[in-house]
């Protein structure tokens, strides 16, 4: 069966690189989760995004025009409709008392749906330039929010974006330490303006069941990032093992982190 699912994915023309290497995982999807077995509600995600005093204006059209166009992609489309819809709510954040909802909770199910809420964070502005980098609050802010979710899914993500560490208020141990966090993962997609920010966000910031760090070196790179971030995210558990090879333009690899046995997710 996997030298037919690579195949398919070689097929089609004028593909990227980074593209056929995901196409190979969307079909495997479809044949692990047929339409008629899939669950009502398979993933709750937030989306937590950097809108920061580092961030440029030229960097937060492509940040918003990313996420919008990822939503949109056909790979990120079909795994969405493949475990039978999720949850989607973004909002954005920079300081310790600044978080603002791009989208709240909607159910995402088909192309209509899911590019309808690209479109919705797209015609959102920056609510915020002047502030520092707050990611402890940040956190807290998502478990919030993951408490509103219309429903309750078998999984609960935190998808952050930045392109900093925290430096203004708690650190993200404090909100691992003091909310409930046992149930959620926190994965991350790292501008890589600075190594030591990836270096942070994979010892101090990704945890949960399959957390991973999505590394790009560029805002440039911010859409291809972000659908392979959400393709991953989308899929499950069992896909979130899965080590990214050749990611084309961007040229990373995201880094799965796993505690040692007996240490704490935390």
């Amino acid at each position: 069966m996997s030298h037919l699912i690579r195949k398919a994915a070689c097929d089609v023309p004028g593909l990227s690189p980074a593209q056929i290497a995901l196409r190979p995982m969307v079909l495997l999807v479809f044949l692990l989760f047929p339409a008629s077995a899939a669950r009502a509600c398979s993933l709750a995600l937030v989306l937590a995004v950097d809108v920061s005093a580092s961030i440029t204006e030229e960097e937060y059209e492509l940040q918003q025009s990313g996420i919008a166009i990822a939503l949109k992609h056909p790979d990120v489309i079909k795994a969405i409709e493949a475990v039978g819809g999720i949850w989607l709510h973004s909002f954005e954040w920079s300081g310790r008392y600044q978080q603002n909802t791009l989208l709240d909770w909607r159910y995402l199910s088909d192309e209509t749906s899911i590019s309808a809420a690209g479109d919705a964070i797209l015609a959102t502005t920056r609510d915020h330039r002047e502030f520092m980098t707050s990611l402890g609050a940040a956190l807290v802010h998502a478990t919030d929010v993951l408490s509103t979710a219309p429903e309750r899914c078998d999984r609960q993500v935190i998808d952050v974006s930045a392109d900093g560490i925290n430096n203004e208020g708690d650190d993200p141990f404090v909100a691992y330490a003091t909310r409930d966090f046992s149930d959620v993962t926190v994965n991350a997609l790292v501008i890589r303006k600075e190594e030591r920010t990836f270096r942070y966000f994979v010892n101090k910031v990704i945890t949960g069941p399959g957390a991973f760090a999505q590394p790009i070196n560029t805002y440039e790179d911010y859409t291809e990032g972000m659908v392979r971030k959400l393709v991953r995210e989308i899929m499950g558990l069992g896909f979130a093992d899965l080590r990214s090879g050749d990611l084309g333009h961007a040229g990373t690899r995201s880094f799965a982190r796993r505690p040692p046995s007996g240490e704490s997710s935390r």
